[in-house]
């Protein structure tokens, strides 16, 4: 399994990880993904470290803490042998220190962390979310405070807007406190929004990327296609309203597309959308989840799947859409072009 360097840090990284949403089974929304239990969990991790998958994603919202609790049980007795990433920031609760990234939330929510999981470190402690009632000097206070307390290594995010990440950098590195490292984000081949402002800023700033929902909300595991109904198990019938949009003929476009590269290679559409996403810029580690062995034994071959720079070529032209203002000028006038230049420039449509 290839590694890559998360950010600008030192910790390496596994080009795929595994997210632990599946784990649990209660609560409305996060806990509607699955309901894989403490025994099912630990042979799903047996079977990422078997194939060198040590990254395990997780979050105190997914399951109402559930999920942290059956990765705490799965991963027993090896966890030197695993890096957790958690994360907080959403509201758990209707108090008010139950939501948001003020000092006493932050405090707690690490420390219930630690202890669903069964750890004394969190290797990746992340923001789930901006709180924009929270003064930045504060949040970032307190992830300095829980590094040096050696009970959080390293530190990151999940979707922040530009200024927010930007801002948030800037802060860190005027005191002295922990940079983030990651920026956690939706990115697919049908949801390529990241790439407007978000990469520019991972490539300058250093900020890798930890991809969620890489087969956008499900709409890229093989089973939607043009003319054809939605599968009477898929989760989507559930969860397609909570999910990033995407207009059904985009989909479609980028999927007659994905089954022409897999007939050619032999591969699943859902390899080859991952495969596409580890050749981007930024991307550190796509977050894969499954609720079966055979699913995650499939997207696990993604890793050793390289596509033709022809093929690759396809698929951007596939899923190309228009950025909106003040992005657009930058891909389509060369007047612009020439004033920022950028190493993305060959990803424009």
């Amino acid at each position: 399994m290839e590694h890559r360097r998360l950010g600008r840090s030192g910790l390496q990284v596994p080009i795929l990880s595994f997210g632990t949403g599946t784990f649990g089974g209660s609560g409305p929304l996060f806990g509607a993904w699955g309901d894989t239990d403490a025994r099912q969990a630990r042979r799903l991790v047996d079977i990422c470290l078997e194939a060198g998958v040590t990254m395990f994603d997780t979050a105190d919202v997914y399951s109402d803490g559930a999920s942290e609790e059956v990765l705490g049980q799965a991963i027993k007795g090896r966890r030197d042998d695993v890096l957790i990433s958690t994360k907080t920031s959403l509201p758990t609760g209707p108090g008010p220190h139950e939501a948001g990234s003020s000092r006493p939330r932050l405090i707690r929510a690490c420390e219930d962390a630690l202890r669903r999981l069964g750890t004394d470190v969190i290797d990746l402690f992340q923001l789930h979310a901006f709180d924009a009632g929270t003064p930045v000097e504060e949040v970032l206070a307190t992830l300095d405070d829980l590094v040096r307390a050696g009970k959080v290594r390293y530190v990151g995010v999940s979707n922040f807007s530009g200024w927010q990440l930007m801002k948030s950098l800037a802060t860190a590195e005027r005191h002295g406190w922990p940079r983030y490292v990651a920026h956690q984000v939706y990115y697919s081949l049908i949801g390529r929004d990241y790439e407007w402002e978000l990469m520019p800023l991972g490539i300058d700033q250093q900020v890798g990327a930890l991809v969620w929902s890489p087969l956008g909300w499900g709409r890229l595991t093989g089973k939607i296609r043009r003319g054809q109904p939605l599968p009477a198990q898929s989760r989507l019938h559930d969860t397609a309203d909570y999910g990033p949009p995407v207009d059904d003929e985009h989909v479609y476009r980028v999927v007659d597309v994905l089954d022409e590269i897999a007939a050619e290679t032999g591969s699943s559409v859902a390899q080859i959308a991952l495969s596409w996403l580890l050749s981007r810029p930024t991307v550190s580690s796509v977050i894969i989840g499954a609720r079966t062995e055979e699913q995650l034994r499939q997207n696990l071959d993604a890793a050793d799947l390289r596509l033709s720079r022809e093929q690759v070529q396809r698929l951007d032209a596939a899923s190309a859409t228009t950025a909106t203002y003040p992005y657009f000028p930058y891909q389509r006038q060369e007047g612009f072009a020439r004033l920022n230049p950028s190493p993305i420039s060959a990803l424009a449509p």
